[in-house]
Parts: structure tokens; C-alpha cells; sequence
């Protein structure tokens, strides 16, 4: 595929061509726009899985967030000033939103929900009305915490909502995570959160461009037998090896990356994460030999993508194909709501490309 656009770029048709996401849309997502106003008051209730139906006395008037792709679905349904905490507020990405008109979202004096673990007090002294937290994410390790102890947060502050394992459809524990357990997209998780908040469903509307977007990217592909094979991994420089992802695999985390239909390098093997999950070292990846190299998790280069890049000076890796073409790329954060999904998916930002690459006679450079 050209890395050259033909016409109108996908980004002008989300910032321009789309002015209802980018002009219209989200105009009122910093407050102040009536069609961002909850409407209706009194108890109601809204389903989740795996909490089931959730009660509100009345719209939350502040949320606890920890995943950053549910920040972004309130920033999509123009909810931000509701939120008071992140998990990382530090690392939290803002450069899309600098590039929609009236759009913001300030993480600077939000407080951390991840300290060495998740700390019980904090629940209690954010007192937010809902926990946009998954319990069964954290039941599905060692985190310190059981469903008694949710159960006492929920009774005692506020209900959880949030629904973690769609964005991989991978296995939550056993039990009653299992038995109540459902899957949703980026946009069925966008009408949930607009229930919860009672305003429009902007995640609709955003899906529509979004449909217009996939549509020229559909209208572009080279048929599959001319297109790359593409590794989706996380390189660990200290080892050597890489992480492997089923760059087609489903659930909301690889929702920018479907609609361009590409060849998994691994597509056929058991060592991804969607399986019985092996790192996969220098020598086996270079069986594989993948024509193209996306860094997960990357919205920015990371140091472990610079690493990934310094492999051209590697015995073994720099014989890998992808690493010799100039072809490894940042593929952006799985943890994405409407308008990280929508940016990923277009690829070309005006302030950051999302694919970048090195360039002879320069350290990087966009692709």
C-alpha cells in the first residue's frame, strides 16, 4: 500500500469533511454545549455485563477512571469534567483532543488509581458516584482484592462499570465473571456510557465517520495476495524478544487495524497473545521474517521502539526484512474509545503520524 494519500486525507474527512465529529460533535465537549447537557432525573438503570443492570439515583456527577480508554469515551460524549482520577494520569495521551476544535482534557491534577497496587482508601476519599473499573480484571490476578471487597466499595460509595476483557475477548476468571461475561465494540461501549450520562449518543455519529473513513481505506486495499505480512508485537530489549500480538484479532483493542485487512505474520501460529502466549525470540522472528513491524501500545516512540529500530545494527535482527525496508511503524494504544479509534485509524495526525520510522539521515521521521 502507498504510504502517499490520493485526494482528501482520512484526516480531513474526521477534522473537515466531518465537521459534525470535529466542529459540531465535539464543540461541546469542553461544557457549555446543550446537546452535551444529561437530561432526566430520577432512578434508572442501565446493563453491563458482567455487573449486570446498574443503578443510578441521577447522572454521576463524578467518575473514577482507571483505563484510559473509558476517559476517553466521556471525553467523546463531552463527560470529562466528571472524571477525578486516572490510572496514570501522567501518561495519559492528549494530542488528538489538541487537534479538535473545543476540545480539552486536562490530567494534570487528576490523582493516580494504580499505586503499587490499587489502593481501598482512595475509593473512599474520591467518593466518586461511579467506578468506570472492571472488578473482574482485577480478580483475574493477584491484586490484592476480592469480590467481598468490591461488593463493600459498590455498597459504600459508588457502582463499578466498565467491561475490560472486550478489548481482546480474552477469558475472565471462572466463576461468576465467566458465567455473566459479554463482549462489546468501541461504539456498543459508547452507547453504554451515553445511557449512563443520558446525553445523545455522539459515539453513533463518530461511527458514521468512522464507516466513511473505513469505506476509502476498503476502496484503496491492493488485493490480499500484493499486501504485506504484519507483525504486531512489543519488543523487550533486555531479552531480545518480542511480544506477539494476532494483529486481526478481535475486540477493541485492534479496531484500528481490521479495516485495513492485513496479512498477520502469525496468523497461523499458537505464540500471540489471543493464545498460549511465548515470547517469541530474534532467531524465530526471523523465520517468520515479517515485510512489516508494528509497535503495539505506541502512540508515541518508545525507548523500547528505539531499541526496536537499533536491531539494524544486530547480527540477527538487522537481517530481519522489515528492519532492513524502513518498514516499522507505532500502531497506537489498544486502550481506545471512539476518538483514539477514530485518530489510529486515520494515521495521519497533523502534530504526530502514528507510523513512524527511521529514515537515512535522520532519527526519525514520518512515514
Amino acid at each position: 500500500m502507498s504510504d502517499e494519500p490520493t485526494g482528501p486525507t482520512r484526516r480531513d474527512t474526521l477534522k473537515y469533511g466531518g465537521a459534525v465529529a470535529a466542529g459540531g460533535l465535539l464543540a461541546g465537549c469542553a461544557g457549555g454545549s446543550g446537546e452535551t447537557t444529561p437530561t432526566g432525573t430520577g432512578e434508572y438503570s442501565v446493563s453491563m455485563a458482567p455487573m449486570g443492570e446498574v443503578t443510578f439515583d441521577g447522572v454521576p456527577e463524578t467518575a473514577a477512571v482507571h483505563d484510559a480508554v473509558w476517559a476517553d469515551h466521556l471525553v467523546a460524549l463531552g463527560q470529562q469534567e466528571r472524571i477525578v482520577s486516572l490510572g496514570w494520569p501522567d501518561r495519559y495521551y492528549t494530542g488528538y483532543y489538541d487537534q479538535l476544535p473545543g476540545v480539552s482534557f486536562d490530567t494534570s491534577d487528576l490523582p493516580s488509581m494504580w499505586s503499587d497496587g490499587l489502593p481501598r482508601e482512595l475509593f473512599y476519599e474520591l467518593d466518586a458516584d461511579v467506578h468506570h473499573l472492571d472488578p473482574c480484571r482485577w480478580l483475574s490476578f493477584d491484586s490484592g482484592w476480592n469480590r467481598a471487597d468490591f461488593d463493600e466499595v459498590e455498597d459504600n460509595v459508588g457502582p463499578f462499570f466498565a467491561n475490560r476483557f472486550s478489548r481482546a475477548h480474552s477469558d475472565p476468571p471462572e466463576g461468576e465473571c465467566t458465567e455473566n461475561y459479554e463482549y462489546y465494540s468501541v461504539w456498543e461501549l459508547a452507547e453504554k456510557f451515553s445511557q449512563v450520562y443520558r446525553v445523545q449518543n455522539r459515539g453513533e455519529q463518530l461511527r458514521t465517520v468512522r464507516e466513511e473513513m473505513v469505506a476509502d481505506i476498503e476502496g484503496r486495499l491492493p488485493p490480499e495476495s500484493e499486501r504485506p505480512t504484519v507483525a504486531l508485537v512489543v519488543y523487550n530489549p533486555d531479552s531480545e524478544t518480542f511480544g506477539t500480538y494476532e494483529i486481526n484479532g478481535p475486540g477493541f483493542a485492534k479496531a484500528h487495524y481490521r479495516p485495513l485487512e492485513p496479512v498477520g505474520a502469525f496468523a497461523d501460529s499458537d505464540r500471540t497473545y489471543a493464545n498460549d502466549y511465548s515470547d517469541v525470540d530474534l532467531e524465530q522472528m526471523l523465520e517468520v521474517d515479517p515485510d512489516v513491524i508494528v509497535h503495539h501500545w505506541d502512540i508515541e516512540p518508545s525507548e523500547r521502539y528505539e531499541a526496536l529500530l537499533d536491531l539494524d545494527d544486530h547480527s540477527v535482527g538487522g537481517e530481519l526484512t522489515a528492519i532492513r525496508n524502513d518498514r516499522v511503524y507505532v500502531g497506537g494504544t489498544p486502550m481506545q474509545g471512539p476518538i483514539f479509534n477514530l485518530f489510529q485509524l486515520d494515521g495521519r495526525t497533523a502534530d504526530l503520524p502514528r507510523r513512524v520510522r527511521r529514515v537515512p539521515g535522520r532519527r526519525l521521521d514520518a512515514g
